[in-house]
C-alpha cells in the first residue's frame, strides 16, 4: 500500500475528512476556522474507527510542535498552521512509515523529469545530488542519476494538480511532498513550481527541501525534534558542509544501518 508522506515542507496527503466543528473557539474568523479544519484533516487525521474530535486533533498538533496545549486556535497555533512545510502527515520523534517500508537494495537510481526555471539546470542537478549525499554519508546507500528510462525515484516540478491526487496549493504553505519506498509512484518526490526555488537563503532553498523529501523517499516520516531535518516545517540553515542532525541519523540508520567505509 503506497503511503504519501512529504517538506512540508503541505501536501503529502490530502484526506478531506469531515470533522466536528470546535466548541470553544468562538472568536475565530471563518477563514481561520476553515484553514484549521483543512490543516488538521490533512496532517492529523486518525486511522481509528472513531475519528478524533477537532479539539483532540488540535491538541495533538500543539503537542507535536511542543507548544502550550490549549485546544484553542490561538495566535501561535495559527502561525504554525500558516508556516511553509512539507505535505506529509506528522508523527512523533524520528519515525518510519507503517510497515517500515525501505528499499531492498543499497543502490538506488533517480531521474529528474523536468527542471524549475528558477535555477540553472546545473544548479538543480548539484542541489539534488547534494541532497541525496547527506543520506549516503551515514548509510551504505548509493544514489545514481539516470537521464532516461526507469528509475527508483522520479523527481518533478509541478504546480497545482499534477497527476497524483495530491494537488499543490499555490505559493506558500505546502512546498513539496514525496512517497514512501515501493513500486510505481513509491519514492517519487514532487516540488511545487509555484514556489521560488533558490540555492541561497532567499525563497526556498532547493537543497534543504529536497534533502527533507528524500528522507521520505527512503522511508522516514516526520520528526518532532525542531532541529531535525525531518521536522515538517521549513527553516533555512547554512548549507555549507551540511551534516544530518543526530535524530535523522538515528532514523535512517534504523532502516539501512551504518555506512561501512
Amino acid at each position: 500500500m503506497m503511503q504519501v508522506h512529504c517538506l512540508v515542507l503541505l501536501s503529502l496527503c490530502c484526506g478531506a475528512l469531515s470533522m466536528p466543528r470546535p466548541q470553544n473557539n468562538a472568536g475565530v474568523s471563518s477563514s481561520d476556522q476553515k484553514l484549521a479544519e483543512e490543516y488538521l484533516n490533512k496532517f492529523y487525521s486518525s486511522n481509528a474507527k472513531e475519528k478524533s474530535s477537532f479539539t483532540e486533533r488540535l491538541e495533538a498538533m500543539q503537542r507535536f510542535f511542543r507548544m502550550k496545549v490549549t485546544g484553542q486556535l490561538d495566535t501561535n497555533t495559527m502561525n504554525m498552521m500558516n508556516a511553509p512545510r512539507c505535505g506529509m502527515p506528522d508523527v512523533a520523534e524520528f519515525s518510519t512509515f507503517n510497515g517500515r517500508p525501505r528499499w531492498q537494495t543499497n543502490s538506488i537510481t533517480y531521474r529528474i523529469l523536468n527542471y524549475t526555471p528558477d535555477l540553472p539546470t546545473g544548479v538543480v542537478d548539484d542541489s539534488i545530488q547534494k541532497a541525496f549525499s547527506v543520506w549516503s554519508q551515514v548509510t551504505p546507500l548509493r544514489f545514481t542519476k539516470v537521464n532516461n528510462g526507469e528509475a527508483d525515484i522520479l523527481i518533478q516540478f509541478s504546480a497545482r494538480v499534477h497527476g497524483d491526487r495530491n494537488p499543490f496549493d499555490g505559493a506558500g504553505r505546502v512546498l513539496a511532498h514525496a512517497y514512501a519506498p515501493g513500486a510505481r509512484i513509491g519514492g517519487d518526490a514532487h516540488f511545487d513550481e509555484d514556489e521560488r526555488w533558490t540555492n541561497s537563503r532567499a525563497g526556498f532553498n532547493l537543497f534543504l527541501v529536497a534533502a527533507h523529501e528524500f528522507g521520505h523517499s527512503l522511508g522516514l516520516n516526520h520528526s518532532e525534534d525542531p532541529q531535525a531535518l525531518m521536522f515538517p516545517t521549513y527553516r533555512y540553515v547554512s548549507t555549507d558542509n551540511y551534516r544530518l542532525p543526530q535524530d535523522d541519523v538515528n532514523g535512517i540508520q534504523s532502516l539501512y544501518g551504518r555506512r561501512r567505509n
